[in-house]
């Protein structure tokens, strides 16, 4: 398998997909395409139809859009998803809330890993998301917290879809309290999050549009 990403910096929808690879132990080439250079468009519509990324290829399937890609895997690898119909049904709920809201906090917020911004990017809408955010985390939690440290007991496609939403909340420290606040660290501390944390870290690039002003 072939997984097509952006700057780990600022790529959330890539580090989503990245990381449901992680979790199934799949091996995958990582083809890393920069954001914000001139050839950017037609580097990532040699791989990605949409013309975006993340785009998972295998073989003669070529798979766009995060959510999209960690279904497919989740044929292959039904541990991406709780055992139960109903937790599935959850799951999935959680997931699809993450990849079509929340914009205020995906606008005021970007994902920018290697600065630290507390305080910013926080009105009224964000805040709003945040505090949906953390709802859910919470009543996650409290359904399945005896089973594991995750969402959902054992680390799942909703631990991928949230996962950039935890280095926001270190970027602009912002700090649930509780097992929301439980919840981040160990999130932050997962190794395949450490992983990709080192990777932001060791990128020089500067995409501008994701980049709040001083």
């Amino acid at each position: 398998m072939k997984l097509v990403i952006a700057n780990k910096n600022y790529s959330s929808w890539s580090l989503r997909a990245w990381l449901a690879l992680r979790a199934v132990g799949q091996p995958f080439e990582e083809v890393r395409v920069l954001l914000d250079q001139p050839d950017t468009p037609a580097q990532i519509l040699a791989h990605s139809p949409s013309g975006r990324v993340p785009c998972l290829i295998d073989e003669d399937l070529t798979v766009w859009d995060s959510l999209a890609i960690i279904e497919t895997l989740a044929e292959r690898f039904p541990q991406l998803w709780p055992e139960t119909v109903a937790e599935r049904a959850h799951a999935r709920a959680i997931c699809a809330e993450m990849h079509s809201g929340f914009t205020a906090l995906r606008s005021q917020m970007p994902m920018n890993i290697r600065r630290a911004l507390p305080g910013r990017g926080r009105t009224p809408a964000s805040e709003a998301d945040i505090a949906r955010i953390v709802a859910i985390w919470e009543d996650c939690r409290r359904r399945y917290g005896a089973r594991g440290p995750y969402l959902f007991g054992a680390f799942s496609a909703a631990d991928a879809m949230y996962a950039p939403v935890c280095f926001r909340f270190m970027s602009y420290a912002v700090t649930p309290s509780g097992a929301a606040g439980a919840y981040l660290a160990n999130m932050l501390a997962h190794p395949a999050m450490r992983e990709w944390q080192a990777g932001a870290l060791a990128e020089t690039e500067i995409v501008p549009a994701d980049e709040l002003p001083e």
